[in-house]
């Protein structure tokens, strides 16, 4: 049997495979709403065979968006603007359905990608953004507002409002970002945490908040839910946050009943340099796991069904997450399926695709005409 086609099970929630979509921003909102975009990404990527899609950043507030694009989940109107959605993907997919929660701390109030992706100033249109502490990402940019102890409240109280309307909307799992230079990054690392309170200076203060955010979010969405966080392993740069550190922080979460540790790396300078080459993210999830026995997804320039399988079948990550290979590919989980002997859920409309090589793809189906 191929080991990324065994089944898994995260608390309560039995997945049929190791494939998880992962997170992908869009940019493609209306003020936090999803919209038509996001009714086809999303339906259609919960058509790709990973037993499990992840919906993209999904912000807490509005100025913790990334850029006035940015997927939210703070209010009632984003709220509704998602539960069509979601009806649809439950109508014709069995795939869970998890969903990121963040915050984009000092990287908010940015342009879209395709826009050039920097910093909106506030006479443009952008807004003050939030941080550990007033260092601003990029030199020469409006520093941020260091969070005082309102200010931490208000977001971790975010946190939680948001994860019990993702719980009202039926969502299977949740992530928190702890990636990519966002907020619960920037506590993290001593790069863009300079404060001197208790949420400072040594890795348990830089720590504490992020944990304390976990906590909360684990308090309110149901027990047999799983909850994982996304975490940068490293920020590629020489006194930042690395990957002892980052074990050091998986072993606090497991204590706190962690389900899963997703490991990506960098986003929290623009000082990075990182030696992209595929899976070079792998020893991340592979030293996590080794060390604390956590559930890891290995993530990052995954692109072939062979790579996956070994990734899994040596023990490296528990589970993989696909993301740009995903949108190249949209059923990129058939095509694996079919390379390495596994089966996916297809919708009965679509099994007269199976390859005349592969009639056990779908599982047992049936197609008759007259």
């Amino acid at each position: 049997m191929s080991a990324l086609f065994s089944p898994i099970k995260l608390r309560g929630l039995a997945l049929k495979n190791r494939i998880m979509v992962a997170p992908m921003c869009q940019y493609s909102a209306d003020d936090g709403a999803a919209n038509d975009w996001h009714f086809t990404h999303i339906n259609t990527l919960a058509l790709s065979g990973a037993a499990m899609f992840c919906i993209e950043a999904t912000h807490v507030e509005a100025i913790g968006r990334i850029t006035p694009g940015c997927l939210g989940l703070w209010d009632d109107a984003t709220e509704a603007a998602l539960k069509p959605i979601l009806a649809s993907v439950r109508k014709h997919s069995h795939t869970a359905v998890a969903m990121q929660l963040a915050h984009a701390g000092r990287k908010g109030s940015s342009h879209r990608p395709w826009e050039g992706g920097q910093l909106i100033p506030l006479a443009e249109g952008g807004w003050q953004t939030v941080a550990p502490s007033a260092v601003p990402h990029k030199e020469g940019e409006a520093a941020p507002l260091a969070l005082d102890t309102a200010g931490l409240a208000r977001i971790r109280d975010a946190f939680v409002s948001t994860a019990k309307r993702a719980e009202r909307l039926g969502i299977d799992a949740l992530e928190l970002h702890g990636a990519h230079g966002y907020l619960l990054h920037q506590f993290l690392s001593p790069i863009s945490n300079k404060r001197t309170d208790q949420y400072g200076g040594s890795l348990e203060n830089r720590m504490r908040y992020p944990l304390e955010v976990f906590d909360a979010v684990r308090a309110v969405f149901p027990s047999e839910k799983p909850v994982g966080v996304k975490v940068s392993a490293t920020d590629w740069v020489e006194g930042g946050w690395d990957l002892p550190q980052t074990i050091e922080f998986a072993r606090e979460l497991k204590k706190r009943g962690v389900d899963w540790i997703d490991a990506s790396s960098g986003g929290v300078s623009p000082l990075q340099k990182i030696p992209l080459s595929p899976g070079y993210q792998v020893p991340f999830a592979q030293g996590i796991k080794e060390a604390t026995s956590v559930t890891t997804m290995a993530v990052g320039l995954i692109t072939e069904a062979k790579q996956a399988e070994e990734i899994v079948a040596s023990g490296k990550a528990d589970m993989v997450a696909l993301a740009r290979g995903m949108l190249y590919d949209p059923r990129w989980g058939w095509h694996a399926a079919a390379e390495l002997g596994g089966q996916v859920e297809a919708p009965p409309q679509y099994w007269r695709s199976q390859p005349s090589t592969q009639k056990a793809l779908f599982g047992a189906t049936t197609f008759g005409a007259r």
